[in-house]
């Protein structure tokens, strides 16, 4: 919907409201005709129900608003004297048009010394509990929102099992397009699995002013571009659907090109505007090594010095890539498998791979290889290993499913570029050549038609041979440059698909334990309520927060105390 249409719903609103109500207003002292005027008959309504006039803003804000207009209709009817659990029910199903009733066929009488307190202890609860979640639904849709990291691209600077505090205000908070939805949950209904959502109507993209604007390097929140997933959590149907741009899956990766920056990617390394591009302290670029040892390499003679607290430092390939289609050609036809797909097979070895089936495999000392991630730092440590013979990093072939998905690019992940990052305002020139790079805009994220005459190419039902980009678009990658799924496959991200900043995780455990039992072990006090964004190691408030807890805690017992006293 656009403003004008949303405008036009607001007047429709309005005149129900009207119809709805007058009565009501006149019975409470006041004249029907400010029931009419917008704005200034929910600040009338506000007197009559003897409740907080700034609750009026909340009825504008999405989302709470869903919230607070159940509570708005059922504080009016408890005013002229319906308090029923039926009248309650009956004003919700309804959508508020119960009060008509009340309006037309009853004799209504304003009470306008009610009281406000609920008449029982489940009243009290349910009031209480409504507030908490009004409450919090306006901080974590435009404040901080939590967020989980379930993958390893940002290794070493994020951790799976990490819990993060993204701030909406950093860039500014985006108004939720979607604007029929469940409070503080994502695209889907917790256990039912199904959308917590209704696809229409759509607010027309709006974002509030932020405080600073991103740079380079800042890890970033952001809904994916590309998503392909039914549901964020747990989707392993495979299946496809359409969701609007505050409901795609949420990911976090680091901002490595800005608007109006030139990308290229040098055997992994990232260069911008001819610069090779300096990360922070904390941010620890992996990639994948072949190590070759001396001898066959088992649990006694598997390098010990990667096994730490925080990771293995070993990538394994899932046990379902040998039941890769390719895989099982290429046994029938006896072919050498060392590089079929993304990774070589001997990354299985130390996962228990049979020296018997390395030979039907046609692998030579398969049995002293493995792939590992490394830190340069951990290449160092390795290479000095006794065991070692050597250790070189795989730096992997073109491929297509590359961005912009040119085969004449030659491009792989490990070599990309250059590629230059649309800016708002900026003009590029198009034609046959150039249009891959931006036909994703064009259409999809500027909401343009974009067809083909032959060579030449329609915006909009007219022939163009430029084109102005509309908002800033951003290339972002994860540090683990070989397990990571990021601008490279999909390209640019459109700011109006950006969530916030990560500034704090306040909380962190090795989610992929085994029980629940083993990831309470797996806690990492150390890395509870540290700060994500800066240079130098994290700085942690732990202890803070912790005092702050014990003495809250302390003050409500005391208090719960002396009230129980009196």
């Amino acid at each position: 919907m656009t403003f004008t249409e949303w405008f036009i719903f607001f007047i429709f609103i309005q005149v129900i409201h009207f119809l709805g109500t007058w009565k009501l207003y006149v019975r409470a002292g006041r004249k029907a005709w400010e029931a009419a005027i917008p704005i200034y008959n929910g600040v009338v309504l506000m007197q009559i129900i003897n409740r907080p006039k700034w609750w009026i803003f909340l009825l504008f804000i999405p989302v709470v608003n869903l919230l607070m207009f159940p509570v708005i209709w059922i504080e009016t009817i408890r005013t002229f004297g319906f308090y029923k659990k039926l009248d309650s029910f009956l004003v919700i199903v309804t959508l508020g048009l119960y009060i008509f009733y009340i309006n037309y066929k009853t004799d209504a009488k304003y009470n306008a010394e009610r009281s406000l307190k609920p008449r029982s202890e489940l009243g009290e609860w349910v009031s209480s509990i409504t507030f908490a979640i009004i409450a919090a639904t306006l901080v974590h849709t435009y404040f901080m929102q939590p967020f989980t990291i379930p993958t390893s691209s940002l290794e070493k600077s994020l951790l799976i099992g990490d819990y993060l505090f993204v701030s909406k205000f950093h860039y500014g908070a985006r108004v939720p397009s979607t604007v029929i939805a469940a409070p503080m949950v994502h695209d889907s209904l917790p256990f039912t699995g199904t959308a917590s959502y209704l696809k229409k109507p759509q607010l027309p993209y709006t974002r509030l002013p932020g405080l600073q604007n991103i740079k380079n390097n800042d890890i970033v929140c952001f809904n994916w571009p590309a998503d392909s997933l039914a549901t964020m959590w747990g989707d392993t149907s495979g299946k496809f659907t359409y969701k609007p741009v505050d409901k795609k899956t949420n990911y976090v990766k680091r901002c490595v090109g800005i608007a109006g920056d030139s990308l290229e990617i040098k055997n992994g390394y990232v260069y911008i505007n001819g610069k090779k591009n300096e990360l922070p302290y904390r941010a620890k670029i992996q990639f994948y090594y072949t190590y070759t040892a001396k001898k066959a390499i088992d649990r006694n003679t598997f390098p010990k010095f990667l096994i730490n607290k925080e990771r293995t430092g070993v990538y394994k390939i899932a046990n379902d890539y040998w039941n890769d289609s390719r895989v099982q050609e290429a046994f029938k036809k006896g072919a050498n498998l060392t590089k079929i797909g993304a990774d070589s097979l001997f990354t299985e070895v130390a996962g228990g791979v049979s020296q018997n089936l390395a030979t039907r495999l046609k692998m030579e000392n398969v049995a002293n290889k493995i792939n590992i991630n490394l830190t340069e730092e951990e290449v160092i440590l390795l290479r000095k290993q006794p065991n070692t013979l050597s250790v070189t990093k795989i730096n992997y072939a073109a491929d297509n499913a590359i961005f912009p998905h040119i085969e004449s690019n030659n491009w792989s992940q490990d070599n990309f570029g250059p590629i230059y990052i649309p800016k708002a305002g900026a003009t590029v020139k198009l034609d046959a050549k150039s249009l891959p790079y931006y036909e994703q805009i064009i259409k999809n994220y500027e909401n343009n038609d974009l067809t083909f005459v032959g060579e030449d190419i329609y915006i909009n039902g007219e022939k163009a041979d430029s084109y102005t980009f509309k908002q800033d678009y951003y290339w972002l990658m994860g540090d683990n440059r070989h397990n990571s799924l990021d601008a490279r496959y999909w390209g640019y991200v459109p700011f109006d698909h950006v969530l916030g900043k990560p500034v704090m995780i306040w909380f962190s455990w090795d989610a992929n334990a085994s029980s629940f039992g083993e990831k309470i072990k797996s806690i990492r006090w150390n890395r509870m309520f540290t700060t994500v964004g800066g240079d130098g190691e994290p700085v942690s408030y732990r202890y803070i927060v912790f005092i702050l807890i014990a003495l809250y805690i302390g003050y409500s017992f005391f208090k719960a105390k002396r009230k129980k006293a009196k």
